[in-house]
């Protein structure tokens, strides 16, 4: 039994920073829960790293977009195969959020 319930979105997420490591990486979510986000990515992130995430909510969703930047850490990767080639499928929890004004 899962603890939150996840939904199957598509998001635009921002990779920002993974440990110290300081990015801006556009990889997209495959679900998104009020614990975590489970996010495509082309390599392993290691696992009980500290990562910043910005997931963004298009208009279409939120009336207007919106962004939300989130802390929490690696849980786990799973490797897969999609149509680019192979990917991993990289979950992490979210600790804490805010959201971002837009000007």
């Amino acid at each position: 039994m899962r603890k939150a319930n996840r939904f199957e979105l598509k998001l635009p997420l921002r990779l920002v920073r993974v440990g110290s490591q300081h990015l801006s990486k556009i990889v997209e979510t495959k679900n998104v829960s009020s614990l975590g986000v489970l996010f495509i990515n082309e390599t392993p992130l290691a696992i009980g790293e500290a990562i910043e995430y910005v997931i963004t909510l298009p208009a279409q969703i939120a009336g207007s977009e919106v962004s939300i930047r989130c802390l929490g850490k690696v849980v786990r990767h799973q490797p897969l195969e999609n149509q680019d080639g192979p990917v991993v499928a990289t979950a992490a929890t979210l600790e804490r959020y805010e959201f971002l004004r837009h000007t």
